[in-house]
């Protein structure tokens, strides 16, 4: 279960305890905050073998203590192979009227090739909704200067934002999201995860910083096939919704992870940036920093910090950004939420812990403490090998 069976606490100066590993801080009044809480884990197969459910499950429950039940979700890559050609939405419905405006929406804008209630079992979970799952093409009937990518987010922001109670958490090709009101482990077995198997798996525990645990809410967070989790908080919200809106994009989830997802969308795929420019705009050094570097770099950062300060992700987090062929480790500048990485020939892992990276891989061929702000970025395995 969790690493922190016991904590030695101590008072500092001020009189408020504090335990040595820095988990806790418990004030004298007798409220506590959890400053390291959410656990984030990815396991990925360089190779692009898939493997099941086990080890991404036994990794993150490892962190049980960093979760507290209100939330729980994995990202799997590689697991629709006889619907690889189709786009995979992963529908929740939150009533029957929900569902009826959606069907509707969906039959106008997609051929739909196949759709089925999705595989459940009892589980200790929360207040479950009816969820749906739909593979489909976009009709052909699309304006000309639209791309399919802009076509189908155009759909998903208008299915998220008009029906009321429907909401599309998963909509790329050969990949999916499950995620839900509880524990990683209890949402594993209410989705059947173990009938799955993927290439790369995210996870999540915990549930979204400041809003209640609801299934929307948790994480991943997907547009297409770039998916999300987050450890942290997004103070920056409110301005970095604002400018993403002016590009179509609706922030429905009610939680501040929804915008990492939603800027690395519009930064990698529409922008065609890469990531190492991206971890500039979403950790971007201080002014004070790039003052001191070479006049070079210091005139790219300013440029970015002016072209794209809106996006400037403020607070602490680290996340892990995945979609076909790659998975990203990011902290922000300071490292204020903690990340580990690792490999174990064709394995990587990015995890919030050590411990869980030991559990699942006890003999890493290496690992390391990624510096914060510098992205960590592993992918397949290409026909000239290696990765980065």
């Amino acid at each position: 279960m969790g690493n922190f069976a016991c904590y030695n606490a101590e008072k500092n100066e001020s009189g408020t305890i504090m335990n040595q590993n820095d988990r806790k801080i418990i004030s004298p009044f007798g409220d506590d905050k959890d400053f390291s809480g959410c656990a984030l884990f990815g396991m990925m197969n360089t190779q692009g073998k898939r493997f099941s459910s086990k080890d991404p499950v036994r990794a993150i429950t490892n962190m049980h203590d960093r979760g507290n039940g209100l939330g729980g979700g994995f990202a799997v890559y590689g697991i629709y192979p006889d619907f690889k050609e189709q786009y995979a939405f992963h529908i929740m419905y939150l009533s029957k009227d929900a569902k009826e405006k959606t069907d509707r929406i969906l039959a106008s804008k997609f051929d739909i090739i196949y759709d089925e209630e999705m595989q459940t079992r009892p589980a200790n979970v929360r207040d479950p909704p009816q969820v749906w799952r739909y593979f489909v093409q976009p009709q052909k009937t699309r304006p000309e200067n639209q791309t399919e990518e802009d076509y189908l987010i155009e759909a998903i922001m208008h299915i998220n934002s008009e029906t009321g109670k429907a909401f599309v958490f998963s909509s790329g090709k050969n990949m999916g999201v499950f995620k839900g009101v509880g524990f990683p482990e209890d949402v594993a077995d209410f989705f059947c995860l173990d009938e799955y198997e993927g290439y790369l798996w995210s996870c999540h525990s915990r549930f979204p910083t400041n809003t209640p645990g609801w299934w929307g809410g948790a994480h991943p967070f997907s547009i297409l096939d770039w998916t999300v989790v987050h450890n942290g908080e997004i103070s920056s919200y409110g301005i970095n919704r604002r400018y993403l809106e002016m590009y179509g994009y609706k922030c429905t989830m009610q939680t501040d992870t929804e915008v990492l997802a939603y800027a690395v969308d519009l930064l990698m795929r529409k922008q065609k940036l890469p990531i190492e420019i991206v971890a500039q705009v979403l950790a971007a050094p201080l002014w004070s920093e790039i003052d001191r570097m070479e006049p070079k770099q210091a005139q790219l950062l300013r440029n970015l910090r002016q072209t794209y300060g809106s996006l400037l992700m403020n607070g602490p987090f680290s996340i892990i950004i995945a979609h076909h062929g790659e998975m990203i480790g990011l902290t922000d500048r300071i490292k204020l939420r903690p990340m580990v990485a690792g490999t174990n020939g064709d394995y990587t892992y990015l995890s919030s812990e050590e411990s869980a990276m030991r559990l699942v891989s006890p003999n890493l061929d290496k690992f390391w403490c990624p510096r914060g702000g510098e992205p960590v970025v592993f992918k397949l395995k290409d026909s000239l090998g290696g990765f980065k």
